[in-house]
């Protein structure tokens, strides 16, 4: 039986507290690295755990840190990613809500490692009571010296500043984001240099999810190979999966990386509503491309996905059923990437422009011979072609819906109408 790690607290009456928190052992983590470890033995630890990043990327945390060059004439900064903007992905906003304390000591202790006394919270606007709850906990962490000058009588100081977006989906890509915190348009910068170089104002930056930062503090009490126990080697620890689409039991799931997908949908979210069937499933969020019913035995892990042609994203799983239309699903996925686009790179502003025009027409049952065609060369036009992965996720999205559900898009175009209407 898999015990929670992360979601342990929050379904604790006021987990959210400093006074829970710590009763549950919260801050030993951090002690224990202030008085036991020096800032490389905290970064070899978590790079023997093999902590890849929970943000959608998948890169390996301790890698990540260790980028980061040791002797710098600028200050180090620590980057909180909580935007949170990808559709059917809502597991960052439960902990900031329920257990913002285990994100904090994930940024004090991730902050050490890497030598940084100021980190930023970079979170969606629309989390009012994420931010609320992570603004006390704040406060309450500085009363009792977590944070601040000096943290647990160390000579480590550290602090932690809030910043709240505007729910633009962009700002979910790190070098956009670190853009937004310097107030400028936010809009991704061309790499190199990294952010591990040359990040926020141009000085050794590294960014992480809060998934990531809050999987730290159990690392550092529990040890690298209690992590890497947990799932697949090469994607190891606990996992948080968000449910959600027509199923029975919709909601947020803590389970090992790596569960079958069709084990996460029809055992613990409870299958496809009363009478229906499981068409497809979307396994990270709207930009990992949409798996049919007969691959869902794959692993929800990094490398399983990858080797089945989609990605485990956010772990947002979105599930459709045989009562719905895939031209739809696709023509309001594009939409939504089109509107979201900042526009900087011609092969994703222009070229989902005209994917949404085309996939509106058909539609609407006015598409034409040659119009499959044609999205699929816009696909290839942007695949590959721009600053950041925004437009590569619309164009894999596009391609897997015509690849596993064309016969839907040519009923579409033959029949001028939608079957499913």
């Amino acid at each position: 039986m898999f015990e929670p790690v992360l979601l342990r607290n929050i379904d604790v009456p006021d987990g959210h507290r400093l006074s829970t928190y710590e009763a549950g052992g919260g801050y030993r983590a951090l002690a224990k690295v202030l008085r036991e470890h020096t800032p490389d033995e905290v970064v070899d630890l978590v790079k023997q755990s093999n902590l890849r990043g929970r943000g959608g990327a998948g890169f390996p945390t301790g890698m990540k840190w260790g980028f980061v060059p040791k002797l710098a004439d600028k200050p180090k900064y620590l980057c909180c990613n909580a935007d949170e903007g990808e559709p059917g992905t809502f597991k960052d906003r439960i902990i900031m809500e329920r257990d913002p304390h285990q994100l904090i000591e994930g940024l004090a202790v991730s902050a050490y490692a890497i030598g940084a006394k100021t980190a930023y919270v970079y979170i969606r606007g629309e989390y009012v009571t994420a931010i609320r709850r992570l603004e006390r906990a704040i406060a309450e962490a500085h009363e009792k010296g977590y944070l601040g000058t000096g943290v647990l009588g160390s000579d480590f100081n550290f602090a932690v500043y809030i910043h709240c977006g505007a729910g633009a989906y962009i700002c979910g890509e790190e070098t956009a984001m670190l853009e937004s915190l310097e107030g400028k348009r936010a809009q991704p910068r061309l790499k190199p240099p990294f952010p591990a170089a040359a990040g926020l104002y141009a000085s050794p930056t590294v960014i992480n999810n809060v998934e990531t930062l809050a999987c730290v503090p159990h690392i550092v009490m529990r040890g690298a190979h209690w992590f890497r126990g947990i799932g697949p080697d090469k994607s190891p620890g606990p996992k948080l999966y968000c449910l959600s689409g027509q199923v029975r039991k919709p909601g947020l799931y803590e389970l090992p990386m790596g569960i079958p997908l069709r084990q996460l949908v029809e055992d613990h979210a409870g299958g496809p509503l009363p009478g229906r069937r499981i068409k497809a499933v979307i396994p990270g969020g709207v930009s990992a491309p949409v798996i049919p019913e007969h691959g869902l035995d794959v692993g929800m892990d990094f490398d399983s996905l990858a080797a089945a042609g989609s990605m485990l994203g956010s772990a947002g799983v979105i599930v459709v059923d045989d009562s719905t239309c895939m031209v739809k699903i696709t023509t309001r996925i594009i939409e939504f990437f089109h509107h979201e686009s900042c526009g900087k790179c011609t092969p994703c502003r222009e070229g989902l422009n005209w994917a949404v025009k085309v996939l509106r027409r058909i539609e609407a049952g006015e598409g034409a011979p040659g119009d499959l065609e044609q999205l699929e060369m816009l696909c290839k036009g942007i695949f590959g072609n721009t600053f950041c992965a925004l437009g590569d996720g619309a164009a894999m999205g596009l391609r897997a819906a015509l690849k596993h559900f064309r016969d839907e898009f040519v009923t579409h175009i033959e029949e001028r109408k939608c079957p499913f209407h």
